[in-house]
């Protein structure tokens, strides 16, 4: 009998011709929209499916372990896995897998820069005042911005992501600052980063500051309305992690009294509302969760989750297993 697999929503068909020419019975959601756990609980519950390929925005949690028996492998189409009660997978031996693919790695990478960049030369807020029919001629003190040569970057988490944007940024001469549970000697030799042991000092010294970390315990409100407080107020804030590292009703604040200059946004604590006065600010940038959005990234995200998938449907372990 084949192995069946379902699918929570379309991805990228490269990964899903790989699982269909091991001759695996794969299913997809047939709705181009997030399904709501009761909706995924019914699909679930459909047939007896060897593997759930889930994607970041599904809830996976006990009631979706009670509700698929059969499913012993999770394959996350994402890097980051919050939106998966591992501890709880691992008292029933159920597997997870997430998807790190190095190109999605370069993809919010560079989304992270284009909003840098965005956010210093007020392009989102010149480009709406010219679509608004505003514009009536050059004058010399419209949208003047900041340089970002010179200007001094904090990132917090020098990791993958976070390394790749600190060697862009050395290429546009910023000078880049980290904080990170540990020194990254190789980050510091690439990219002549200084180390800062607290992100409060790291808050306080730069120009533009920006995050990439997971979500765990110790980062959800990582920037609160205190540490807001310690930023300088020329400085930017982007998020392009995960939503609820930032306390959104802080920044909200922030922009508002105007204790730093701006922010750019990607993901959202509460995604995907979004508070209505955040959007009507001038001072922010937000884009829908797209910093990953590549063609080249997504489709490694696709065969990387099927690879995993087929490691474990053929006796192995996943190549990307998810340790409790």
């Amino acid at each position: 009998m084949a192995k069946t697999i379902f699918v929570t929503r379309k991805i990228p068909d490269v990964g899903i011709k790989k699982l269909i020419e091991k001759g695996y019975d794969v299913d997809i959601n047939p709705n181009d929209s997030i399904p709501t756990q009761e909706e995924l609980l019914g699909f679930l519950k459909t047939k007896p499916y060897d593997a759930v390929l889930s994607l970041l925005t599904d809830k996976i949690d006990a009631k979706v372990f009670d509700a698929a028996p059969s499913v012993k492998l999770y394959a996350n189409y994402a890097t980051g896995y919050d939106n998966i009660d591992i501890a709880e997978a691992a008292k029933r031996g159920i597997l997870v897998a997430n998807a790190p693919a190095e190109l999605t790695s370069e993809a919010v990478a560079e989304h992270t820069l284009a909003l840098m960049l965005a956010l210093a030369a007020r392009i989102v807020e010149a480009d709406e005042f010219v679509r608004q029919g505003k514009y009536k001629g050059w004058e010399p003190m419209s949208f003047i911005g900041m340089d970002v040569l010179g200007k001094t970057l904090g990132i917090v988490g020098a990791g993958r992501i976070g390394g790749r944007v600190g060697k862009y940024a050395k290429g546009l001469g910023m000078k880049i600052i980290y904080t990170d549970v540990a020194r990254n000697n190789k980050f510091e030799a690439e990219c002549g980063a200084l180390y800062v042991a607290t992100l409060e000092e790291l808050l306080g010294e730069s120009d533009i500051v920006t995050l990439h970390v997971p979500l765990l315990d110790s980062t959800r409100h990582l920037l609160n309305a205190e540490r807001l407080k310690k930023m300088k107020p020329t400085a930017f804030l982007i998020n392009t992690s995960r939503g609820p590292v930032v306390e959104e009703s802080a920044l909200e604040e922030a922009l508002i009294r105007k204790t730093i200059s701006g922010a750019a946004l990607d993901v959202f604590e509460f995604e995907p509302k979004i508070s209505d006065s955040l959007v009507k600010l001038q001072n922010i940038i937000l884009t829908p969760h797209i910093a990953s959005a590549s063609i080249e990234a997504r489709e490694q995200m696709s065969e990387l989750a099927a690879d995993n998938i087929i490691d474990f449907l053929e006796g192995g372990q996943p190549r990307n297993l998810i340790k409790a």
